[in-house]
């Protein structure tokens, strides 16, 4: 089968993969639509992930159940489903917690099992979910990044009625967007430089957008909201949107980081210490993805919204992972399996 391979930074080929055994309790996806992530992109300009042990790329897909094995109990030829990523190993210590999204001895499709990014992936039924009749396979694709998002909103300390600042609005930031929403966020502000993203942003929900090049967003949200926002969402993950997030949050309140880094960053304390901001990470999710399917399917979160481009398989590099770098009006780009 034809595949997207990883081989180094900025180093990506389109060619042929062998596709994993059909075994007990599997079955074999027929890929539709695959989303091209934020971490898929880090690599792409960064470099692999230490954990990557195989180079199939694409954790963000949905597909046709074309064949099933034995022992799968549930899923039938034909189903149209959305592809869970993650595999935790479920016996240690994070996953005997609960956190089975911090599993460090687990799998996942995309890193340490072929993704995606290739015409077939061959899937554990317990990764696989069934889409509604209503659900097009497209928004299937967008269940990953989704879940993504409404977890970071889960985690935080986001309430009815409170304010939010979410800085970056690329699929992710945008996604977080309508998940406060969603939630109750009587205001939201957005930090994007991108006037495209922006205005998106603004067709979103958001009530207020700031350019930061133009405006100080910090001060701006201060002001707007008498001293910060309940909870401050970086979707970015630069220097910037962490100084600018730090100091938007009123005292007591929360800074969560969402985004993927490719470098440190310089911080205060002084920052956090006597307004009491907290500062926390959220990462990937855990037992959502019904949840989500249904946010998507009723558009509760509108997916289709954020979707700016499908593209080939061929042309995964220079119209997918090389738009995306040059192009800031690019935000969701899907490789559509059947161009």
């Amino acid at each position: 089968m034809k595949a997207a391979k990883f081989y180094g930074i900025k180093d990506i080929r389109v060619e042929e993969a062998e596709l994993s055994a059909l075994e007990n309790g599997m079955v074999k996806v027929k890929v539709e639509f695959a989303g091209i992530c934020g971490s898929d992109m880090h690599e792409y300009v960064a470099g692999a992930y230490p954990f990557r042990i195989q180079p199939v790329l694409g954790h963000e897909f949905a597909g046709v159940v074309v064949e099933v094995a034995d022992g799968v109990t549930h899923t039938k030829v034909g189903d149209r489903v959305a592809v869970e990523p993650p595999i935790p190993c479920g016996k240690c210590d994070n996953c005997k917690r609960g956190y089975l999204n911090l599993c460090k001895k687990g799998q996942s499709y995309g890193y340490t099992i072929s993704g995606g990014f290739a015409e077939y992936a061959v899937i554990r039924e317990e990764n696989v979910y069934q889409l509604p009749d209503n659900m097009s396979l497209e928004l299937g694709a967008l269940v990953e990044p989704t879940a993504v998002a409404v977890h970071a909103v889960r985690q935080s300390q986001l309430k009815l009625g409170d304010t939010a600042a979410i800085f970056g609005a690329g699929p992710i930031g945008l996604l977080v967007l309508q998940a406060v929403k969603a939630a109750g966020a009587s205001e939201i502000f957005v930090v994007e430089v991108s006037d495209e993203r922006r205005q998106k942003a603004l067709e979103l929900g958001a009530t207020y957008v700031i350019n930061p090049i133009e405006t100080d967003a910090a001060a701006f949200i201060r002001e707007k909201t008498n001293g910060g926002v309940e909870v401050a969402y970086d979707a970015a993950g630069v220097q910037a949107t962490f100084t600018n997030g730090v100091n938007s949050v009123h005292p007591g309140g929360e800074f969560k980081i969402v985004s993927v880094w490719e470098r440190p960053v310089e911080f205060n304390p002084n920052a956090v210490v006597s307004p009491e901001v907290k500062i926390s990470g959220s990462f990937a999710y855990v037992n959502i993805f019904p949840e989500v399917i249904r946010l998507l399917a009723r558009g509760v979160i509108d997916g289709n919204a954020v979707i700016t481009s499908q593209i080939s398989l061929d042309d995964i590099v220079e119209k997918g992972f090389e738009a995306l770098a040059k192009d800031r009006s690019q935000c969701k780009i899907l490789v559509n399996m059947n161009l």
